[in-house]
């Protein structure tokens, strides 16, 4: 089967074949892109992707070579909510929500795992492992499940319950870790060398990123291939906010949408948020963060490894980074659910109580277009 793409560095000018089980870059220790040989897809195609269901309907821009069937469970399509009232109360004309978190597995994660598990599986990996915050857990035993193969998922003992319960419901093997998800992460990568399992945490496989960037796709196509002012996005590993902006030149490239793309706006809890501190002090990498805490799971990772990609999208695209406290966001998350209907999760509120700040001092302004990501189901956080 032929892969029409190639695997670049993000950080060096190392290049290598899409065949195997890629890890980072083997010079630099870097996480690979994408970067497609085939023709970009003309104009005309976005007709027949408009007709198109779920997030595989974007295959153009996707790795998955001619007649291959990805590994799904009809991920992606999710609502784009135009919240009037919150708009009201926050000052801003054109509020808008993107609700991940009726996806498949009850957040973004599964848009991901699905692209992972489907290379990996192509590739002939038959056990995966991944350390998790918690949603990605769910997803990868979910995919793994669906793909016919095993998946093992280290998890802090501090967890959501029932996030923890999904991961055993779909079947993933379960290992709690006392700690952060960073020594999760050093437990997995430990398992994964002594078991020969491929390790799909975050960025050290190149494919996650591009089932995230199809977050920016269904906005296009949400937004009659027209883009927003402003994206606000809570913040953990940081796929997608690095997908979605990989993707908005992508579109652009094609000539499937013109104009400016969106000012990214990061959020992170305030204790843990080494991304917004970076970004603040003018810095390109991130310093681990000491002992990170917060209520939000997803936003508890204390050492992103795609810390540079963040901080060159959120300067290249004129946004900036934004950190909010455990108060701040777990009230904004109760008061948006009971005022739009929305099942908001921790990180959703998160960015709800960044808007906020970031209206108050004018960074945003009220005719701005302005899109807030849920990025999972609040549910899973409760029990």
């Amino acid at each position: 089967m032929t892969l029409d793409w190639i695997l670049a560095c993000s950080a060096c000018a190392n290049t290598r074949a899409p065949d195997g089980l890629p890890t980072v870059c083997d010079l630099c220790g870097q996480p690979w892109l994408v970067r497609y040989r085939r023709a970009a897809p003309t104009v005309t195609a976005r007709a027949e992707v408009r007709r198109g269901h779920g997030m595989w309907r974007f295959q153009p821009f996707l790795p998955l070579a001619e007649g291959e069937q990805p590994v799904t469970l009809g991920e992606g399509d999710t609502p784009l909510l135009h919240l009037r009232r919150s708009g009201a109360h926050l000052g801003l004309r054109d509020l808008w929500l993107k609700d991940e978190g009726v996806n498949p597995t009850g957040s973004f994660k599964a848009r991901g795992l699905s692209a992972a598990v489907t290379r990996a599986v192509a590739a002939g990996a038959t056990r995966l492992v991944i350390p998790t915050a918690g949603n990605a857990g769910v997803a990868l035993s979910a995919y793994a499940s669906r793909a016919g193969v095993r998946a093992r998922v280290f998890a802090p003992r501090t967890t959501p319950p029932v996030i923890l319960e999904q991961v055993r419901v779909f079947g993933g093997e379960l290992e709690l870790v006392d700690g952060h998800i960073g020594d999760a992460g050093r437990l997995a990568a430990a398992w994964s060398a002594a078991e020969g399992a491929y390790n799909v945490s975050t960025l050290r496989e190149p494919y996650r990123i591009e089932g995230k960037k199809t977050l920016a796709f269904e906005l296009a196509v949400q937004f009659g291939w027209t883009m927003p002012d402003a994206i606000i996005y809570p913040t953990g590993g940081g796929t997608g906010l690095i997908g979605m902006w990989k993707a908005f030149t992508e579109l652009i490239e094609a000539g499937w949408v013109r104009g400016t793309p969106p000012r990214l706006f990061s959020v992170q809890a305030a204790g843990c948020a080494p991304v917004v501190r970076a970004f603040e002090s003018g810095a390109d990498r991130g310093e681990p963060w000491p002992d990170p805490q917060t209520v939000a799971a997803g936003l508890r990772v204390p050492a992103p490894l795609g810390d540079r990609l963040m901080l060159q999208a959120l300067r290249e695209s004129g946004g900036g980074a934004v950190a909010v406290s455990d108060t701040e966001l777990t009230e904004a998350a109760r008061v948006a659910s009971r005022t739009e209907g929305i099942d908001v999760s921790p990180e959703g509120g998160a960015a709800f109580a960044a808007v906020r700040q970031l209206r108050e001092n004018g960074t945003l302004r009220a005719e701005d277009r302005v899109v807030i990501f849920n990025t999972g189901a609040g549910w899973l956080y409760r029990g």
